[in-house]
Order: C-alpha cells, then sequence, then structure tokens
C-alpha cells in the first residue's frame, strides 16, 4: 500500500511541477501536452483518488484550482466518451465526495455546488452529439459550436452506450431529466439493433443504424457498454437494464466464449472473426462478480493473469491460440482493467492469488515504467521500450484500484456501519453509507445521493398521510401540515392546508393503493444484487 502511494506522488507532484495545466504530463520529456480538450485533465482525474490517499489538503486546494481555471466555452472538437467518463464523472465523484473531503459545502448540497454546476455545463456541451434521429450520439463535439458539419456519423459502441451512470446522476441531483433521457435513449437503441443472434458489433452509423464494424466481443470499441448496463441497473434499481445484459450475457457465452477466453466473432453468423484477447477485455471478470458468477469470473482472470506474468503487462491484443503479442499491438499503456477486476474479485472471494496480481503489478510498472519525472506508457512489452505519454487514467484507475486492493479499511470498502446524516431542502439523506458504484474511469459514484434531490409524488404522499393519520390518532390539536416544496413538479407542489389537505389526503387513498399505507415500498429491483463485490439476493 505505501509503495503504491508513493508511486501515485511520484506521477502527481511531476505532472504539477512539469505539465500542469496541460491534460496530460510527457514524462521523457519532463513537459505535459493537450489530449481530449485542454481541460487539465489530469488534475480532474486524480481528485478523488486524492481523497482515497487520505489527502484532504491537497483535494480542497484542488477543488479551488479547477473552479478558478476550468473553461469548457472553448472551441475544442472534444471526444463525448472521454469528456463524458472523464470530466463529467471526475466532478461528480468530487462533488459528491467534498463534504467528506473537509470542502465547506453550500446550502442545499449534495443537490447543488460548484462542482456539480460544472459537472453540468460539461454535460451539457455534449447534448448536441444526441440530437441524431436514432438517438444514438456522435463521437466528437465541439464545445462552443455543437457538432461539426461533415462529422462521421460512425460511433463505436461504447461511445453510444457510456453515458448512463453520469447522466441519471446529474438528472436526480439537478432534477433536469434530459441527461438520463438520452442515455437511456441511446442505450435503448443499441439494444433495439441488436443481431437475430444478440450480438451488437463494434462500430454503428448513428444516422442509418447500419453496423459499420461487424465485429462482436467484450473489448475495445464495445466494453464499457455491457459495463454500464449491469453498474446502472444498480446504481438506478433498474430491472431492465440488467435483463438486457444477461440476454448479452447469455449469446456472449453462446458465440464468443472458449475455455474461459473470449475471441471476437461476426455478430450476425458468430464465426470466429479474431482469435485474439485484448487488454481492455480484462473488466470482464470484475463485471461477472458484481453479477454473482464468481466461478467463472476468476478462471477467465487466471487466464488474463498468465499472459501479465509472460510479458510483465498486458499487450493491447494478445494472439490466443500462438500465445504471443500482435504486431503493432505490443504495447502497454499502464490500463488499469486487470488490476480493477483483482480488486472485485479479492472483495468477493479473499483469494491471495489477487494480491500477488497487485504485487506483480508494482513491481512491473516500477521495474519498466518509472522514469524521473512519471510513469512512461510501455510502448513494447518485448524489449521494454517506451512512450513519452503518461495518460490520465493511471492516477484516475490504475493507482485507484491498486491501493483499494491493498486497504481493506477504506472508506470505500464501507459495509453499511458507518454513514453520515445530512440535511437537504428535500429532508434529511443518508450519504457514504458505502456501495460505491465505480464508473468506467474509477470515479466512484456514492448511489444514496441519487434520492437526496427529489421525491416521487406518490412515495412523498405517503409519507404525508402517514403522518396526518398519525397525528389525527393523538386527537390532541389541529395540525397544519405543509410538504417540502418539490422544484420538479412546478406550480402543482403549492401545499393544501388543513381541511383542504385532508380532502387532497381522502382523493389520494380512495385510489387503489400499491402498497399497505404502514409498509415501506418495496424495491423494484429484484435481481442479484452485488454491494461491494459481494453479492446478496433478494430472499437473504
Amino acid at each position: 500500500r505505501q509503495r503504491v502511494r508513493a508511486m501515485f506522488y511520484h506521477a502527481y507532484e511531476h505532472y504539477l511541477e512539469s505539465a500542469f495545466p496541460y491534460d496530460e504530463l510527457r514524462p521523457l520529456t519532463c513537459d505535459g501536452q493537450d489530449t481530449w480538450g485542454s481541460f487539465s485533465l489530469t488534475l480532474i482525474d486524480a481528485l478523488d483518488t486524492l481523497l482515497i490517499l487520505g489527502n484532504v489538503s491537497e483535494f480542497q486546494r484542488v477543488v479551488n484550482v479547477l473552479q478558478e481555471g476550468v473553461d469548457f466555452d472553448i472551441d475544442v472538437n472534444a471526444s463525448v466518451f472521454e469528456t463524458n467518463i472523464r470530466v463529467v464523472g471526475g466532478l461528480l465523484s468530487a462533488h459528491l465526495l467534498s463534504r467528506k473531503a473537509g470542502v465547506e459545502v453550500e446550502a442545499g448540497w449534495p443537490c447543488s455546488g460548484p462542482l456539480l454546476r460544472m459537472a453540468e455545463e460539461a454535460a451539457r456541451k455534449l447534448l448536441p452529439a444526441f440530437q441524431t434521429p436514432t438517438g444514438m450520439p456522435y463521437g466528437t463535439v465541439n464545445l462552443l459550436h455543437g457538432v461539426n458539419p461533415g462529422e462521421t456519423p460512425v460511433t463505436c459502441t461504447a461511445g453510444i452506450g457510456t453515458f448512463i451512470v453520469e447522466f441519471a446522476t446529474l438528472s436526480h441531483l439537478t432534477g433536469d431529466p434530459v441527461f438520463e433521457d438520452v442515455a437511456r435513449k441511446a442505450l435503448k437503441a443499441l439494444w433495439k439493433n441488436r443481431s437475430d443472434i444478440g450480438l451488437v458489433g463494434n462500430h454503428i452509423d448513428v444516422i442509418t443504424a447500419k453496423w459499420v464494424a461487424q465485429d462482436a466481443g467484450i473489448g475495445a470499441g464495445v466494453d464499457s457498454y455491457f459495463e454500464y448496463l449491469v453498474k446502472g441497473a444498480i446504481l438506478l434499481q433498474d430491472k431492465e437494464l440488467m435483463s438486457m445484459f444477461l440476454e448479452y450475457n447469455k449469446a456472449i457465452k453462446n458465440y464468443t466464449k472458449f475455455d474461459d477466453w473470449y475471441l471476437w466473432v461476426q455478430m450476425y453468423k458468430g464465426t470466429v472473426s479474431m482469435p485474439v484477447f485484448q487488454s481492455l477485455e480484462a473488466y470482464w471478470p470484475g463485471l461477472q462478480s458484481l453479477i454473482g458468477d464468481v466461478d467463472n469470473a476468476m478462471r477467465t482472470f487466471l487466464n488474463y493473469y498468465t499472459v501479465w506474468k509472460q510479458f510483465g503487462g498486458l499487450p493491447e491484443f494478445y494472439n490466443i491460440p500462438q500465445g504471443y503479442t500482435v504486431d503493432k499491438r505490443e504495447g502497454y499503456p499502464l490500463r488499469p482493467e486487470l488490476i480493477e477486476s483483482a480488486m472485485y474479485l479479492y472483495r468477493a472471494t479473499r483469494d491471495p492469488t489477487l494480491l500477488e496480481l497487485g504485487r506483480d503489478a508494482v513491481e512491473s510498472i516500477e521495474k519498466i515504467s518509472k522514469v524521473d519525472c512519471g510513469f512512461a506508457t510501455i510502448k513494447d512489452l518485448r524489449d521494454h521500450r517506451l512512450d513519452n505519454r503518461m495518460e490520465s487514467f493511471f492516477l484516475a484507475e490504475t493507482i485507484k484500484y491498486l491501493y483499494l486492493l491493498f486497504d481493506p479499511d477504506n472508506f470505500i470498502h464501507n459495509d453499511g456501519s458507518d454513514f453520515d446524516v445530512v440535511v437537504t431542502p428535500y429532508g434529511e439523506c443518508v450519504l457514504s453509507a458505502g456501495g460505491y458504484i465505480f464508473n468506467t474511469e474509477a470515479h466512484p459514484i456514492d448511489p444514496a445521493a441519487l434520492h437526496c434531490c427529489s421525491k416521487r409524488r406518490e412515495e412523498h404522499w405517503e409519507v404525508e398521510d402517514l403522518m396526518r393519520e398519525f397525528y389525527s390518532r393523538k386527537k390532541t390539536k389541529k395540525f397544519t401540515f405543509k410538504r417540502t416544496p418539490d422544484h420538479s413538479e412546478g406550480e402543482n407542489a403549492k401545499e393544501p392546508e388543513d381541511a383542504s389537505s385532508e380532502k387532497a389526503g381522502e382523493k389520494r387513498n380512495s385510489k387503489k393503493s400499491s402498497h399497505s399505507l404502514l409498509s415501506c415500498p418495496s424495491q423494484s429491483f429484484n435481481s442479484k444484487l452485488a454491494v461491494l463485490g459481494q453479492v446478496f439476493l433478494d430472499n437473504t
């Protein structure tokens, strides 16, 4: 754990000294470069990692720096996908962790705050990309002018289906449904256009919905679409999203799985098109653990671990039959996916083999990648040549998952025994109780926060009617009962008082109630639910 902490600060401090305010550090030349849009991206991506390492003072300093220095009104062509997962996701996570980090939050938090406003501003810059006939977004948008004329309509599957975690969180915190709506529409468009055998391809035309690249698999170009169906289902307690993933999972097992490896196949025929393992696929065992398929997850993980031990890292492509790298795909840019799966599986199994992977990763990265100004991308795992780049995900994901693997008592692993109660404009709210959902850039989202900033009108009525019944039984005096305004209801939120309020309650109670007044509403999501990598069934 201490070695991982030292790795973080070696990289982070050199970014601040040599690269800030550029997006990324160039560790071989000790300078910086803009890569994804000129947002000081490494600083945003590393922010929640600072808190996970316990550095509250630097977290607070960086929050102030970002508020003063980041501007999204710029004439830059930005990746819709990358801006969402790194910028929107990083700002949302930091916003929800601000109170824990000792930041003096404004009244109304977590339903308001400067980082939330920044996340919303960034997300609004992405919305023009979703204005297509299919609802599937373009891959690139200009932050000042919207989608450029002549922009290619071809987008990868992951670039369409990786928004529901961040956008639904935004909608729940701000009360504006547009973000969740466009994310859901994009997810459903992909589902609608799957093949007859239940698979999706790699790239699709967002105007015509025609598949341009018809390779189906779990890796690059597709990966986080499947991840977000599962994580979106858990975050939002959404049976539909989970059922969609489980249907895909059947097709993936039927057509792409061979001896605990996953190959690439033609999406319409199921015939093998590429017998390769991609390093980006290494997230899959962690995802399997979240749905309770731990045995299969461990078998696949151990296959991937053999590749790591062969090279001291995961090459971008690995030819499974030949047992070697693929030409021009021999590099390892310090990706987190295998370490991510190790962290999830260790939470589920406590298998010491997973700690061994973590130790191997620390030693490999330090031995091969460490240079005077940070950690460099490994250009070729065969001869350990380096490239002059340190991607922001190294601090956002790789270091974070390594640290969490070796820190079982971290607040992220909270089992619910510790929590905070905060007062919002909508009443008291429990936060920081655990069950964090990591976005695909490893930014943790507290699922409880999604219930802090609004209440469904029916639920509000049920509580109000329950209180009215309680007080009416006491028969001590007449009460005036006012409902907390729900801004999402506009003028309909005006509260009737006294007798008029009682009449309103009678009208509502005259309708058939979905459940007993004195019972809690049952959860709508009754599939397997994973908390911190541990799987529970709803009947236990």
